[in-house]
């Protein structure tokens, strides 16, 4: 009786595999088309209807292959998967085994991962060279600012084309120009003291100085002289008060030897002339006083104010000069 039990046993042993082969015939189907409906190899289902469950990936795995191809047929799954534990001799209580439609093969998300890196690592270079060509933009609008002192392009006397940037600070030029105001009024005083004094042997040197009232009381004492003198001093007086500034105003007059960028402000503020000069040009503007001259090419002009002659020489930087006038 001990013997015939395990004869018992092995007789009872059907394998699933088995009665899911005949399943598939009896429908007609091969073994690649179930195959390719449940996402299988055709090895592996080949192993599955043989019982080689060994070379499965696990029994787990062989179940729910089972569980597939029973419902895949229309079969009842829990028995042959119970057939399948009976066959193999497994334990199946705590494995909860649901069948799949389909069995997924393991993901691959390695490919996944390297794209997104891939895109990360692209927005990151794209980023820096962005960053990077803003900070170059920013560097060369600084440069361009820094780069403000104007330019004056001349043509010299030489016929060359010269470009001279203003760029005198203006407390020098006005510094400058209050020791030039200081010493110009000196030999203006000592003119008009030269023409006050009544000298009758110099008749043309007297002729200037018609418009002032003390040479009245002298021609009596010399009639004969007196004459001749009065006819030529007629012709002068209308020459002299054309010349003359208005009161409280000053004139600058400018005379060009060379082309020169010339600029000419008075004392409210007020442009009186900014453009460029040719050679042989002259320049004559009156207003209130104090002026505000530029030059961009001082050696191309020669400055007078209220008829003085005007050094610029101590007021030239480079090719240009910045000076005040009637402080």
């Amino acid at each position: 009786m001990k013997a015939a039990q395990p004869e018992v046993l092995a007789a009872t042993r059907v394998n699933p595999g088995e009665t899911l082969r005949l399943a598939r015939e009896n429908n007609g189907w091969t073994l690649a088309e179930v195959a390719l409906k449940l996402n299988l190899t055709a090895s592996s289902l080949s192993n599955l209807e043989t019982g080689a469950f060994d070379k499965l990936p696990g029994h787990t795995f062989a179940r729910g292959y089972i569980r597939a191809y029973a419902k895949l047929l229309g079969m009842d799954q829990a028995s042959l998967v119970h057939e399948f534990d009976v066959y193999t001799g497994t334990d199946a209580n705590g494995s909860n085994v649901h069948s799949l439609g389909r069995i997924e093969e393991p993901v691959r998300v390695s490919h996944t991962i390297l794209r997104i890196i891939s895109l990360l690592l692209l927005i990151a270079v794209l980023g820096g060279g962005f960053f990077w060509w803003q900070d170059q933009t920013s560097m060369r609008a600084k440069d361009l600012i820094g780069l403000a002192p104007e330019h004056v392009e001349v043509e010299g006397a030489d016929g060359t084309t010269q470009i001279h940037p203003l760029d005198e600070p203006e407390d020098q030029a006005v510094a400058q120009a209050n020791v030039e105001g200081e010493a110009a009024p000196q030999p203006s005083t000592e003119q008009a003291a030269s023409t006050d004094l009544p000298l009758p042997a110099t008749g043309a040197a007297s002729t200037p100085a018609a418009p002032a009232t003390s040479v009245a009381p002298v021609q009596p004492a010399a009639p004969a002289a007196a004459t001749p003198v009065a006819p030529a001093a007629v012709p002068a007086t209308p020459q002299a008060a054309s010349t003359a500034p208005v009161a409280g105003a000053g004139k600058v007059n400018i005379n060009y030897v060379a082309d020169c960028w010339s600029q000419v402000t008075d004392g409210n503020g007020k442009v009186l002339f900014s453009g460029l000069k040719r050679k042989g040009d002259t320049l004559d503007v009156t207003g209130k006083p104090p002026f505000s001259v530029r030059l961009g090419y001082a050696r191309g002009a020669q400055v007078t104010y209220n008829g003085q002659v005007v050094d610029v020489a101590p007021f030239t930087s480079g090719e240009t000069a910045r000076l005040k006038l009637g402080q």
